[in-house]
C-alpha cells in the first residue's frame, strides 16, 4: 500500500512548563521533530508512516497509542529492550522556550541501516527526515543516509528539515552531514538560524540560493515572525506569517513541514501549499506542547477563509 509520507527519526515524550503553579506545573505531551511532522501531515489528511525505535517502557507504549489515535502507521517502529524512549522538558521565559533533553542511548539512537524496511521506503511518495534524525548517533546518521539511498533508488522524493541542535554534535560535523543531505534532498525545509549557521550567510535570498546550489530542488526557508521564503527552482516568493496569538512555538516548524508535504502530495502547487502550511504553523503556536495544538485540516481551512 502506498504511503504519502514516511518519516524517520526520534520520537519523544514531552513535559511542557505551563504558567500555573509558579512555573512548577508541566503538561505531558509528545514531541520529536519528525514524529510531530508526521502527525501534522496525518491531521491534514495524508497517509503517513513512521520509522524509528522506542524502548520497552511506558513512554514507548504511550507513543504507539498516540500514533494509533492519529492514524500514523508504526509497523516500522521497533521496540528495543536495550534502549529507552527519550523524554524532554520545555521551559518558558521572556526570551522564549528552552529545551532540556534526556536522550543519550535512547532506542532511536541505536537505529541501524539493517533495521530499515526497504519495502516501506519504496512504497512512500516522500521520505522525511531531519538534522536531529542524523545527529542523535553515528548509527542513526548511517541509517539516514541508507534510507535516502533506498528512497532515491525507488524514485521516492526526499524531504529534509535541518533542525540544527549543537548540543548533539559539533558544528563542523553538522555542516558536513547537512550539506550532503541537502545535496541529496528534493525538498529542503531549513530555518533561518540553522542554515545561516551551516552556510555562514545571513541574507534570506542567499540562504535559499545556497540550498539550491547544493542540489535541493525546492526550498522552504522558515523565517519565524517574518514568514517564509519559497523557491522551487523556477520562481521565488515570500509569504507573510499568518495572524495568531502565540503562547508556545514548540513544534511550529515541524507543523509547517508536515502540512506543506501533505498539501504537496495532495496536488497543491507550492504557493497554495505554503500558504496552507503557514496558517497551520501559526495555529499550532496558540496552545502548549508540540503535538496537542497541531490543527486539523478543517481548522486550517477555516483560518484561511477568515
Amino acid at each position: 500500500m502506498t504511503t504519502d509520507i514516511l518519516a524517520l527519526g526520534e520520537p519523544m515524550v514531552e513535559f511542557n512548563q505551563t504558567g500555573e503553579g509558579g512555573g512548577r506545573s508541566y503538561l505531558q505531551g509528545f514531541g520529536g521533530d519528525t514524529s510531530n511532522a508526521a502527525i501534522a501531515a496525518a491531521r491534514q489528511g495524508a497517509s503517513v508512516g513512521y520509522l524509528s525505535a522506542v524502548g520497552d517502557d511506558v513512554y514507548g507504549r504511550m507513543l504507539r497509542d498516540l500514533w494509533e489515535r492519529e492514524g500514523v502507521e508504526h509497523g516500522g517502529v521497533a521496540t528495543n529492550p536495550q534502549g529507552f524512549t527519550a523524554v524532554y522538558f520545555v521551559n518558558h521565559d521572556a526570551k522564549g522556550h528552552h529545551f532540556s533533553f534526556f536522550r543519550r542511548g535512547s532506542a532511536a539512537s541505536q537505529m541501524r541501516p539493517q533495521d530499515l524496511s526497504r519495502e516501506k521506503i519504496a512504497q512512500a511518495k516522500v521520505l522525511h527526515l531531519s538534522g536531529i534524525s542524523a545527529a542523535i548517533s553515528d548509527s542513526a546518521c548511517d541509517t539516514c543516509f541508507a534510507a535516502v539511498e533506498m528512497a532515491k533508488e525507488a524514485g521516492v522524493q526526499v524531504s529534509f528539515d535541518t533542525n540544527l541542535r549543537l548540543k548533539l554534535w559539533p558544528l563542523a560535523r553538522a555542516r558536513a552531514v547537512m550539506r550532503e543531505l541537502i545535496r541529496q534532498c528534493d525538498i529542503c525545509l531549513p530555518s533561518f538560524e540553522d542554515i545561516s549557521a551551516i552556510s555562514g550567510l545571513e541574507d534570506p535570498d542567499a540562504l535559499a540560493d545556497f540550498c539550491l546550489q547544493l542540489g535541493a530542488k525546492t526550498v522552504a526557508l522558515k523565517l519565524g515572525a517574518e514568514g517564509a521564503l519559497m523557491d522551487d527552482g523556477r520562481r521565488r516568493f515570500r509569504l507573510a506569517p499568518h495572524p495568531c496569538k502565540p503562547v508556545d512555538a514548540t513544534g511550529a516548524g515541524d507543523t509547517f513541514g508536515g502540512a506543506l508535504l501533505a498539501r504537496l502530495v495532495a496536488g497543491d502547487d507550492l504557493q497554495a501549499a505554503a500558504r496552507y502550511a503557514t496558517a497551520a504553523a501559526a495555529l499550532s503556536t496558540e496552545g502548549y506542547g508540540a503535538v496537542e495544538p497541531i490543527p486539523h485540516s478543517e481548522q486550517v481551512r477555516a483560518a484561511l477563509a477568515a
